[in-house]
């Protein structure tokens, strides 16, 4: 080895080398641990999916004076005997005050379920001067086919991004990089799906916006990882994989946790913010897209290189073996 490349070696090589590759087993036990959780909360607190991938009814109520939503779920469930939610606002053509009440069905609202509701509503909730103000039921064909575009959508995404890491560190493996990266991000993905299914949010269009938020940020990180690999392999090209991704990983820690810091910690802003004012149903989005980050943040480190040398290091020692 020549004065020049020690040098280079010894200016790339942080004083202090973490050894990433050497947790395996921790990763296998994140996912085991994530599944063991999801299949938990399945059977504990059902999937629930919304109304637009469901079917359902939408009816809109104006009211006087202050509401309980969880009365109305209750009274509204006892009458259509379905997954109910309920949550108020503002009308924005007179600003009074309005709640909209949702809940699967699959034969749609009826006049004579609609009046049976309307007078049940009426009754229980006199003081509040309860008046229809819009109905409609929801065709669940037209968010089954969103949610089809959008999975077609991801996977195109995910082909692209094996593409483009393949030829972009086709010098280091760009193939297997690729297909661990989208293994990190299926985790990271599988992560927020849990989150919300344990906390029992229905699958809506906010789980969609997650998923591909969290496509965005998971690759990104990921690929700022391989490109420090890639550029540590020529500072230290006799460094064995498992050298390279430790150093190049122990180089992006830093900057992969202060990033992490400033989006999760503005996804918990917005979670106190939305608890505080009690606009709830922007939890769905917030909550799991937090845990996704987290993921995001672990898989980039872990996760994609660590599965990667594993991949490659597999397949060397069969090449040693058929030789």
């Amino acid at each position: 080895m020549s004065k020049n490349t020690t040098q280079k070696e010894n200016v790339s090589t942080p004083a202090k080398v973490y050894d990433f590759c050497s947790k395996k087993r921790l990763i296998l036990g994140v996912v085991i641990t994530v599944l063991v959780v999801f299949i938990a909360g399945a059977i504990i607190r059902g999937i629930h999916l919304a109304i637009e991938f469901k079917g359902g009814t939408l009816i809109t109520y104006t009211y006087q004076g202050d509401i309980n939503t969880n009365e109305v779920v209750d009274a509204v469930k006892e009458i259509v005997g379905s997954t109910v939610t309920a949550r108020t606002g503002e009308s924005l053509d007179s600003g009074g005050k309005q709640i909209t009440i949702s809940f699967t069905s699959d034969e749609g609202l009826t006049a004579d379920r609609q009046t049976e509701l309307t007078t049940a509503l009426r009754e229980k909730f006199a003081s509040n001067d309860l008046v229809i103000y819009d109905s409609n039921d929801v065709n669940p064909s037209s968010g089954r086919e969103f949610l089809l575009k959008c999975f077609i959508a991801v996977l195109f995404a995910a082909f692209i991004v094996i593409i483009y890491i393949a030829v972009r560190f086709r010098n280091i493996g760009g193939w297997s990089a690729g297909v661990c990266s989208i293994f990190a991000l299926c985790l990271d993905i599988f992560v927020a799906f849990t989150t919300t299914v344990v906390c029992g949010f229905s699958i809506d269009s906010n789980i969609v916006a997650v998923i591909l938020t969290i496509l965005g940020y998971s690759i990104n990180n990921t690929i700022v990882i391989y490109d420090r690999i890639r550029e540590n392999r020529n500072l230290m090209p006799k460094a064995s994989l498992n050298e390279l991704i430790n150093v190049s990983c122990t180089q992006s820690l830093t900057r992969s946790i202060r990033t992490s810091v400033t989006t999760i910690g503005t996804m918990l802003v917005i979670t106190i913010v939305v608890l505080v004012t009690g606009y709830k149903s922007l939890l769905s989005f917030s909550v799991p897209l937090m845990m996704g980050l987290i993921s995001g943040t672990f898989s980039s480190l872990f996760v994609a290189p660590v599965t990667w040398s594993w991949w490659k290091n597999k397949n060397d020692a069969k090449k040693k073996k058929s030789k």
